[in-house]
């Protein structure tokens, strides 16, 4: 089986500034995503549903709670060669420093990928969303005689200048490359795309930061340690010296590069239909199998909710948001255009029955809460109104981070009764 050639590596990506503060005290993989999983779960999915189940995922930042969700979610049989194994940045008597980039990463990471029989390389990023059967890439790619593949995305004029844009021959082989193009140059950089892509004005082919190399040529462009990134430097070097074809992909795909493209992809899922698809029987999302009880919902209207397992909810009104697993939602409480990730336990009996706090996990009674990411395990008061939006400025505190007018609520941070925003 051609799968069995491959061999999957999924860049974790650097510090995740852009994400701050979700990425504070975790890896940008281990970011929760849909009220129950984890970004790398995503691209970990693609693979196992394409039957690609020799997974590494790089990282170098904070990477204790990814190394655990990978240990406690991904099992395979004794009898199988299958893995996802997590490989942070190392120091050796190579390379004594972290790394420097994505191509960099490969890099120092090559000598453990070389223990391993495989022909393709297939690599990833770690913080998009999307779902895509690698298979047809892979055969693509064999049947062009191709010694790199690109997966490409047509884009509107106004998306392609920020993103890499490539421009192909009649046989899909590409013949330049340019990063992040100014809108000047964009007439001359369209490409060949469906009609359905045309009547959407969707001309330019962006690089969705999906590779596949073949063994001895990754081999060969890992051996120059000047070039750290893909698609900076390998791959607009490469194009002029190897064959280098694009593989059109039309479906969902998003870049979770920053605050604004994670809390629209997240309350993207609560769309009648979800550009995302959660519920496809054939590209099955998979993540830690929790023991959970159903949730328990009591007096709340709800209106384009999703809402995860585990949770309490007593809340006047969900409105467009995301509701992680054991989330809590006291009486009387308005949540809209909201992202609650949930909490990693429940609230004991013994605490609840001590002097009562200031607050517990979850959000409190008569509580308003618009335009907001919860990150876990935050103790929201009762009486507490948060209304984000574009009225607000940036802003950063020990608790809370605006930005762009959406407020992010930090990971296991106490907000008092009567707080307001």
């Amino acid at each position: 089986m051609i799968n069995d050639k491959v061999l999957s590596i999924i860049l974790g990506g650097g510090q995740g500034t852009r994400l701050y503060p979700l990425t504070e005290s975790r890896s940008k993989p281990a970011v929760p995503i849909a009220g129950k999983y984890r970004l790398v779960d995503i691209p970990i999915s693609n693979c196992i549903n394409s039957s690609i189940k020799r997974i590494f995922v790089l990282t170098q930042f904070n990477s204790a709670s990814l190394n655990r969700h990978i240990k406690n979610t991904y099992h395979f049989s004794f009898f199988s060669s299958a893995f996802v194994d997590v490989l942070a940045a190392e120091q050796t008597p190579d390379n004594k420093g972290w790394f420097q980039g994505t191509a960099d990463a490969v890099r120092q990471s090559m000598h453990h990928f070389l223990r391993h029989d495989f022909e393709y390389a297939l690599i990833l990023s770690g913080d998009q969303l999307y779902q895509m059967d690698f298979n047809g890439m892979i055969k693509a790619h064999i049947e062009a005689n191709a010694k790199i593949s690109i997966a490409t995305i047509p884009v509107t004029e106004k998306d392609a200048t920020s993103f890499g844009i490539l421009k192909t021959d009649n046989k899909n082989v590409i013949t330049s490359f340019i990063e992040k193009p100014d809108a000047s140059l964009l007439p001359e950089w369209k490409s060949d795309v469906s009609k359905e892509m045309k009547r959407q004005k969707k001309n330019h082919l962006a690089s969705m930061g999906i590779y596949i190399f073949n063994r001895d040529l990754l081999i060969e462009l890992m051996e120059n340690d000047a070039n750290i990134d893909f698609g900076k430097e390998i791959i607009p070097q490469a194009i002029a010296t190897h064959k280098t074809v694009s593989y059109q992909f039309e479906g969902y795909w998003t870049d979770i590069g920053n605050i604004d493209s994670f809390f629209e992809a997240n309350l993207g899922l609560t769309d009648d239909m979800p550009q995302f698809n959660l519920y496809d029987s054939k590209q099955r999302v998979y993540t830690n199998a929790r023991i959970l009880p159903t949730s328990k919902i009591s007096g709340t209207h709800l209106e384009k909710a999703v809402i995860a397992e585990g949770c309490i909810i007593n809340a006047a009104k969900i409105e467009k948001s995301v509701i992680g697993i054991r989330s809590r939602i006291g009486k009387e409480s308005t949540v809209i255009n909201t992202y609650m990730m949930g909490n990693d336990d429940y609230e004991t009996l013994e605490n609840m029955e001590k002097e009562k706090p200031e607050a517990l996990i979850g959000i409190g009674e008569r509580c308003f809460i618009k335009n907001t990411i919860i990150d876990k395990n935050v103790k929201i008061g009762d009486d507490v109104r948060i209304n984000g939006g574009k009225h607000l400025e940036d802003i950063e505190t020990d608790k809370f981070v605006v930005k762009e007018g959406i407020v992010v609520i930090k990971k296991n941070v106490v907000i008092p009764k009567g707080f307001s925003i």
